[in-house]
């Protein structure tokens, strides 16, 4: 009789792990961080010099909508990211009143500016029923 030299198989659990779709889903997610983070970052883009203030700024809620008015320090307006004239500025102003839920409305004007300017911005809002304003600055 011949002996077989052959060793017995044992059962064991596969050691491999199919990661493929983890790395497609982390590409997906890097791109579209690639893409949102510009979109972001356009309105610091505005050569604004923010005033400083001393505590820790607050965080809104998370469903919060914000819409940002700048002056910068030649006197420019500019609705999010985009130069506008005063009279487009109203214009988009009224636009944002005739939503349901109105956003607060971001003013960014720069430090060095004349108050006027900002007041003038201040009374168009005010003129549009827009009830939610707050002050962009710096954290010291």
């Amino acid at each position: 009789m011949a002996k077989i030299f052959r060793r017995p198989r044992h059962l064991h659990p596969v050691a491999e792990l199919n990661i493929t779709n983890m790395v497609d889903l982390g590409f997906t997610l890097l791109i579209i961080f690639m893409i949102s983070t510009p979109l972001i970052q356009s309105e610091q883009t505005i050569p604004v010099n923010l005033p400083s203030e001393g505590k820790k700024a607050q965080q809104p809620p998370a469903d919060t909508e914000f819409r940002a008015v700048s002056i910068d320090r030649a006197g420019n307006f500019y609705f999010d990211s985009r130069r506008v004239s005063f009279a487009e500025l109203s214009s988009n102003l009224g636009a944002l009143a005739a939503k349901p839920k109105q956003p607060v409305i971001r003013i960014r004007a720069d430090l060095t500016l004349q108050w006027q300017q900002v007041v003038r911005v201040m009374d168009e809002i005010k003129k549009h029923n827009l009830t939610k304003i707050t002050f962009d600055t710096e954290v010291k």
